[in-house]
């Protein structure tokens, strides 16, 4: 049975981590995010945030894009292949509710799916 957690594992925590995705990545993206992933070598998926204080101005507007974005990788994780990913939120991001913002991430997740598996 797959577990549906969101472990440290599944996370890129360090600097290093944040260079190597930035370093030779493809980028996906929308007016309200964009996505920069790598492939890894590990044998699952991995989340990161970039989520700037200029563009994202207050705590409780970068704390909901986060949380959402985590929901949704945790959902979906079992589904996705060994990458790297990293969210960055633009400006225009806080003028959607949670159902449009879902839809954004929806697409944008396809979107590099399918770039991936082009690549590969």
């Amino acid at each position: 049975m797959n577990r549906l957690s969101f472990i440290r594992e599944l996370r890129l925590l360090t600097p290093n981590d944040f260079n190597h995705v930035f370093n030779q990545s493809i980028r996906v993206g929308s007016p309200y995010i964009t996505l920069v992933a790598r492939n890894n070598s590990l044998d699952h998926p991995r989340l990161g945030f970039a989520i700037a204080k200029k563009q994202v101005k207050r705590a409780h507007e970068r704390n909901r894009i986060k949380r959402l974005m985590r929901e949704y990788f945790r959902l979906a994780q079992h589904e996705l292949p060994a990458i790297d990913v990293i969210v960055m939120a633009k400006a225009a991001v806080i003028e959607l509710d949670n159902v449009a913002l879902r839809q954004v991430f929806d697409k944008v997740w396809q979107r590099l799916l399918l770039i991936q598996q082009n690549k590969s």
